[in-house]
């Protein structure tokens, strides 16, 4: 029912972006970014229900708790940075996009590096000598 609610919603702003766009481009945009906003906190309830899940399957099957979290951070900065990446690419800068979504890289790449390190080091243990 949630995607209902959503898809409505995204479609009239988008038909009142498209009225807008004519008249008044920034306001257009402002509505825009708004709106991409408005569902992305609605969906921020949705996915506190998931982590609560994970935490407890990580807690019971022995999974230390903070590569679960390094993981959900990870999701966390690439979910952010694809939304910042579309709301500006809708304004028209590319450039500024591409510069977002590579931050966002870099700064997955930075937090992956610990569990990249940890799964190198339990394949040397397993290799024989």
């Amino acid at each position: 029912m949630d995607i209902i609610q959503i898809v409505g919603f995204g479609l009239l702003s988008t038909v009142l972006i498209l009225v807008l766009k004519e008249q008044k481009p920034i306001f257009a945009f402002l509505l825009a970014a708004a709106t991409s906003i408005t569902i992305f906190l609605f969906l921020v309830g949705k996915i506190g229900n998931v982590i609560q899940m994970l935490e407890n399957l990580a807690k019971s099957s022995g999974v230390q708790i903070i590569y679960l979290k390094t993981v959900l951070k990870i999701i966390g900065i690439a979910y952010i940075a694809e939304m910042g990446a579309q709301v500006v690419r809708d304004a028209g800068q590319e450039s500024i996009a591409s510069k977002i979504e590579m931050a966002g890289k870099v700064l997955i790449l930075l937090l992956a590096v610990p569990i990249i390190s940890i799964i190198i080091e339990t394949v040397l243990k397993l290799l024989p000598a």
